[in-house]
């Protein structure tokens, strides 16, 4: 099943809020808050590369609270 971990940098002061956002799409798997350059780290799976690559532009990255992503497709 294709997999990618996307890091997220969100508005400032609104990270818990993108973190609430993000834990309600049914293909994020995982998602937390953490220290460093991007603000959340969250694990998005789908059924084929297209629906996941779909998924993080049309859901992930266009959640209100989202600045921007770096998105890393697992390729093992």
């Amino acid at each position: 099943m294709p997999q990618a971990f996307v890091l997220v940098n969100a508005e400032v002061g609104s990270e818990n809020e993108a973190l609430k956002q993000l834990r309600t799409i049914e293909q994020v798997k995982e998602a937390y808050m953490v220290y460093g350059v991007y603000d959340i780290v969250a694990k998005v799976e789908a059924e084929t590369m297209d629906k996941l690559k779909a998924i993080i532009s049309s859901k992930v990255r266009r959640l209100n609270k989202v600045r921007s992503t770096l998105t890393m497709i697992v390729i093992e």
